[in-house]
């Protein structure tokens, strides 16, 4: 059929995970990470950075 579209694949909202650093002074980092080892390599706990994560539709408990 002309004009017909495939349904997109379902994704799980609970898995759409955004990982950042909570700097010392209570903000997150000015940038965005891939993966939470990224962000811990940027982090500097010595200092009292946290790595954190958090879901980027809603608040889910699985």
């Amino acid at each position: 059929m002309a004009g017909s579209t495939q349904p997109l694949a379902w994704n799980d909202p609970r898995e759409d995970i955004a990982v950042g650093v909570l700097m010392s002074n209570g903000r997150l980092a000015p940038r965005r990470f891939s993966t939470r080892a990224e962000a811990e390599a940027w982090a500097r706990p010595d200092e009292g950075d946290r790595v954190v994560e958090w879901n980027l539709i809603c608040e889910c408990d699985d």
